[in-house]
């Protein structure tokens, strides 16, 4: 009878210890997916803001500006709109087309709220003084941070 209930509570107690062990598990790959998902949507942001600010046709000016400010914020929306008057004026008078391409994107560091990623692009750009075209790479670093749900870049800066 004794060891009938000692088998009974060794029992209770190991389906206890693996169900504890499941559930912390479980949190653990849950929180892992949780983190890829948002360093796919870090990246995902920077990339389309390195693709959006790398490629602007003055023919389109209006709207391509537009598209970079949708994923702007902070300190960069201010000084892109501050620009985009004279901006817009110089792209067409030069009748500049700039064709913008991310070659390579990774995060420099990152948390619940705010990023850095390092971005590598290429670009064609065709105006009056290259009408052949000139190929410019550029090295950004580009900080992010969440709004409403969304990954919007809050600074622009060219590296070397």
């Amino acid at each position: 009878m004794a060891r009938g209930r000692w088998t009974a509570a060794a029992l209770a107690l190991g389906t206890v210890v693996v169900t504890a062990l499941s559930g912390w598990l479980c949190v653990q790959v849950y929180e892992q997916r949780a983190e890829a998902q948002r360093e796919q949507d870090i990246l995902a942001a920077a990339r389309q803001s390195a693709l959006n600010f790398t490629s602007l046709d003055y023919r389109h000016y209006e709207r391509d500006s537009a598209n970079v400010l949708k994923g702007a914020t902070g300190d960069f929306k201010e000084q892109f709109t501050a620009q985009t008057a004279e901006l817009t004026k110089l792209v067409a008078a030069n009748k500049s087309v700039s064709q913008g391409q991310v070659l390579e994107a990774g995060i420099a560091r990152a948390d619940e709220r705010s990023a850095r990623v390092l971005v590598v692009a290429d670009s064609k750009v065709t105006n009056t003084a290259a009408p052949e075209g000139q190929a410019r790479t550029y090295r950004l670093q580009l900080d992010l941070v969440l709004e409403g749900g969304r990954w919007l870049t809050s600074n622009v800066e060219f590296v070397g």
